[in-house]
């Protein structure tokens, strides 16, 4: 039996609104939007990842149980990118594991994802 990720989906109030952060930061266009916008789907990045967002009527209340681990190729670069499109590093700090250092990052809506260095 054969298995594969067809779509992260992540849940918005609205993924007209979140769509152009998703699309900056993993530099990608929204491939289309069904059932009059309640989801929204975005071009698959450069690795193959497709990432859907679906509208839902609550807002965010805890944290992720799963989240995106984004390979950049500059933490400070890309840090600022994020915060200009309206996300933010959660706790400025960087995280460290043995050999592997991360920032936790979010979307506008709140949503958590890392950033961590190329090669890491």
């Amino acid at each position: 039996m054969g298995t594969k990720v067809a779509y992260l989906v992540v849940d918005t109030v609205d993924p007209e609104a979140l769509a152009p952060f998703w699309c900056a930061v993993l530099d990608v266009g929204v491939a289309d939007r069904l059932s009059d916008g309640e989801y929204l789907l975005l071009q698959p990045t450069a690795d193959g990842l497709r990432i859907a967002f679906q509208r839902v009527p609550e807002s965010k209340a805890v944290k992720n149980r799963l989240h995106l681990d984004l390979e950049v190729d500059d933490l400070d670069e890309m840090t600022a990118r994020v915060r200009s499109l309206g996300g933010r590093w959660e706790d400025e700090v960087e995280h460290r594991l043995d050999d592997y250092m991360w920032r936790n990052m979010q979307d506008p809506e709140g949503n958590e994802f890392d950033i961590i260095p190329a090669g890491d």
